[in-house]
């Protein structure tokens, strides 16, 4: 299990890494066709918007981001079509309060979808409002959902360091995590109604046996829920 997280936290690290190679990229080639300021030798620009062979919009850099018009996420028509039709009544109605831009770099796929956004904040997924804003990267599937992420949350005042990977239409499917506020950090792995837990959590978190901090694995069915404590080794007098 270990080795599994090391690996993930790799893969992140090595997507963040090709990301901020192709930001840099960018801007070099946007500074090698511009005349560039004698003065300070720096380029000031509100936002870069750099398009395909085809001339649709493909990465978007800027504070905030520059607008699109083939990006799906501010195209109300198209998010009505593509994913209002799967999810509540209501959902056009939650659309309209999330959060959509960055600071920072959003990656379009050919068909207008976001696929990675790096920033400060980074947009929210499109199927729910962050508990807090994000600093970090998401990294979305070719219909927009959000499948992996990595950053830090601020939340009530205290940060939560995540690292995510997400199930189909964008669901938790593994999170490992460190919360400031109440000292909890562990990996949970969730499937339907069953929940792995193995980790340090506090009292207010998963509601351990007895009301207490727990450090050990929580196992959770539909139906059960079991703990397996890990006890201090008691020191020989």
């Amino acid at each position: 299990m270990e080795e599994r997280i090391k690996k993930l936290e790799r893969q992140v690290k090595a997507l963040a890494g090709l990301s901020v190679m192709l930001l840099l990229g960018g801007i070099l080639v946007l500074i090698s066709n511009q005349p560039v300021s004698s003065e300070d030798g720096i380029l000031r620009v509100k936002g870069i918007v750099v398009e395909d062979s085809a001339g649709r919009e493909r990465i978007l850099i800027g504070a905030p981001v520059p607008k699109a018009a083939n990006r799906v996420r501010t195209d109300t028509a198209r998010v009505r079509e593509i994913w209002g039709q799967r999810f509540s009544k209501r959902y056009m109605e939650w659309y309209a309060n999330y959060n959509h831009s960055a600071n920072g770099i959003i990656i379009l796929d050919e068909n207008g979808f976001d696929r990675i956004a790096i920033g400060n904040p980074t947009p929210d997924p499109n199927i729910g409002q962050r508990i807090g804003p994000a600093t970090g990267i998401e990294i979305n599937d070719e219909e927009g959902f959000e499948r992996s992420g990595y950053g830090i949350l601020s939340v009530g005042g205290s940060n939560r360091v995540v690292l995510g990977l997400d199930g189909k239409n964008g669901t938790e499917a593994v999170t490992l995590s460190v919360d400031d506020s109440d000292g909890s950090a562990g990996l949970s792995v969730n499937r339907g109604q069953n929940l792995i837990y193995l980790g340090h959590a506090n009292a207010s978190t998963l509601k351990p046996e007895g009301g207490k901090n727990f450090s050990g694995m929580i196992l959770k069915d539909s139906v059960n829920l079991r703990f397996f404590e890990i006890q201090p080794e008691k020191t020989k007098k």
